[in-house]
């Protein structure tokens, strides 16, 4: 796709600030819906465009117009079975003050070419000073140099989730009032984690969960001139003020405990990031490592033999003439779009009547106008979120907020690897303090359950608790349903109906055709379609 970004897109560094794609998009997670792919869909009868072009040398991207989503995705970081199986790949990068440490980081990551790549930096991770230690910070007598200045508890735990494929919450430190700002950055999904401090190498619990270590060995005359641009043009200090913090603190916190830990390092990178012969030694290893935790979950999925009767976690809307009179209509291949949007919304709407019986409830008593006390029931949960797998499982999102008043959204983009074959997470934008919810997970169709395991996989990687998610969907082929209960057996899986086989490329038999081409006015030609067809994007 023709279309730039300020962001590499291969290789790219996900700002510290954002949670997997936050600075893609600029709406807020109020779920409002503004950005609703609905809202672009063409004219009825009307041919839809293609929306995107290839190039080589551009950043494949697909932009609407509030959101930019990258077309280099997450791999799986799971088995078939749902567990977790691969780890982040974690470097760790030690070096004095001002040695360069970042600029590295960024040309390793240049370099390495590929997506989903965290930059994690241990100033995030100051100690909170007490009233005491911020006069001393402010006349520049507290050492931040020593490895009592930091955090090393949240440090450890933040890195262990990290490399864990868990969802995070990284503090924000104010280097002009010495202060954590009130808002902590939520930090998901990597295969590559590169962290980098003066202190790297001074914990050994840390030290453990790096997987490569590499020393920045920089000559200390080029460090302090770096040092005092950097703290009066970055941070408002004055020039007296850092040249006496660093020959109070700096220097010899330097030779006392960083300088001793070069030799704890695999690779000791002189000259900073100009030498890029060490970094492109570092590059082809880290190559190797990830080639050797490759996965293969699809194909697993597609190739497994289901003998076994539908589970009992499964729920099917009951078949009335109703539900068998919608289903005639949206399946048969003659039906106008117009007829398919129209049937399709109203099957949708049972489907989620059905799905929001089966949320938790309680015993409730009120009083009628006539005076009379009523035994009823409410819901007994803190809220509730709907998530949408898109394209496709972004249509259900109004019959959802129709029945269910002030519902949050969230969003999900899964696409196929045409190469691996292999689902891959693209976009991720979820409500804050989702993992207290109940959650409805949408899509549209599910034929392997690639697509659907990846999302579950990525609601439970930020705390939401297996058994209050939901996974709906308006029509389920048995090997999905089987696939899905198999990796996550407290997960409720609700549909309209269960078809029996796929065919050869994967697809539902009968099945519904590409659900999104056939709501959207797609012609299935363009980047855009839905699990039934080779999960590009996953919907």
């Amino acid at each position: 796709m023709a279309l730039t970004s300020r962001y590499r897109l291969r290789g790219r560094r996900i700002p510290m600030e954002t949670e997997c794609g936050k600075k893609m998009s600029s709406r807020s997670d109020s779920g409002s819906g503004e950005d609703s792919l609905d809202r672009l869909l063409p004219p009825v009868g009307a041919p839809r465009r293609k929306s995107t072009t290839s190039s080589k040398t551009e950043p494949p991207l697909l932009r609407t117009g509030t959101r930019t989503i990258y077309t280099a995705g997450r791999p799986p970081w799971y088995d078939e079975h749902g567990a977790q199986s691969k780890e982040a790949f974690v470097i760790g990068l030690c070096g004095g003050s001002a040695s360069g440490k970042t600029t590295v980081a960024n040309k390793i990551i240049e370099a390495l070419d590929v997506p989903w790549v965290v930059l994690l930096s241990m100033d995030s991770f100051y100690k909170v000073l007490s009233p005491e230690e911020q006069t001393l910070a402010a006349s520049n007598d507290y050492n931040f140099d020593h490895p009592g200045a930091f955090d090393f508890e949240l440090l450890v735990a933040t890195v262990r989730k990290l490399k864990q494929g868990k969802s995070v919450k990284i503090p924000v430190y104010d280097f002009t009032t010495h202060r954590r700002q009130k808002d902590w950055k939520n930090v998901y999904g990597a295969s590559v984690i590169i962290f980098e401090g003066i202190m790297s190498f001074a914990d050994k619990e840390l030290l453990q969960l790096l997987d490569m270590k590499i020393f920045v060995d920089t000559d200390s005359d080029i460090r302090l001139v770096r040092r005092l641009r950097r703290d009066i043009t970055e941070r408002g200090r004055d020039i007296e003020g850092v040249i006496k913090q660093y020959n109070k603190f700096v220097k010899p916190a330097f030779e006392q405990y960083i300088e001793p830990t070069m030799r704890l390092a695999d690779i000791v990178v002189p000259r900073g990031g100009g030498n890029m012969v060490a970094i492109d030694l570092i590059v082809q290893h880290v190559h190797s490592q990830l080639e050797e935790r490759e996965l293969s979950v699809r194909a697993v999925l597609a190739s497994a033999q289901q003998t076994q009767p539908l589970p009992q976690t499964l729920s099917v809307l009951e078949s009335t003439p109703q539900v068998r009179g919608l289903h005639t209509i949206i399946r048969n291949k003659e039906t106008s779009r117009d007829e398919f949007i129209f049937y399709s919304k109203r099957l949708m709407r049972l489907l989620i009547e059905h799905a929001l019986t089966f949320l938790p409830s309680q015993p409730c008593t009120v009083q009628t106008p006539q005076g009379q006390e009523y035994e009823g029931r409410s819901y007994n949960g803190k809220g509730i979120t709907g998530v949408s797998i898109l394209r496709a499982g972004e249509t259900m999102e109004p019959a959802l907020r129709a029945v269910c008043k002030d519902v949050r959204i969230g969003k999900i983009l899964i696409q196929t690897n045409l190469d691996s074959g292999e689902p891959e997470l693209h976009y991720l934008r979820l409500p804050k303090d989702i993992s207290e919810d109940h959650v409805i997970l949408m899509d549209s169709t599910v034929s392997t359950g690639a697509a659907a395991m990846m999302a579950v996989r990525v609601l439970l990687d930020h705390e939401v608790q297996e058994d209050k998610i939901m996974l709906v969907s308006l029509l389920m082929a048995e090997l999905g349903v089987h696939s899905v209960a198999y990796a996550f057996p407290q997960v409720k899986i609700i549909t309209t109906a269960v078809d029996k086989s796929l065919d050869d490329f994967l697809h539902v038999i009968p099945g519904i055709g590409d659900f999104g081409d056939r709501y959207f006015g797609t012609d299935g030609s363009d980047n855009w379609s839905d699990e039934e067809e080779q999960e590009q994007p996953s919907c």
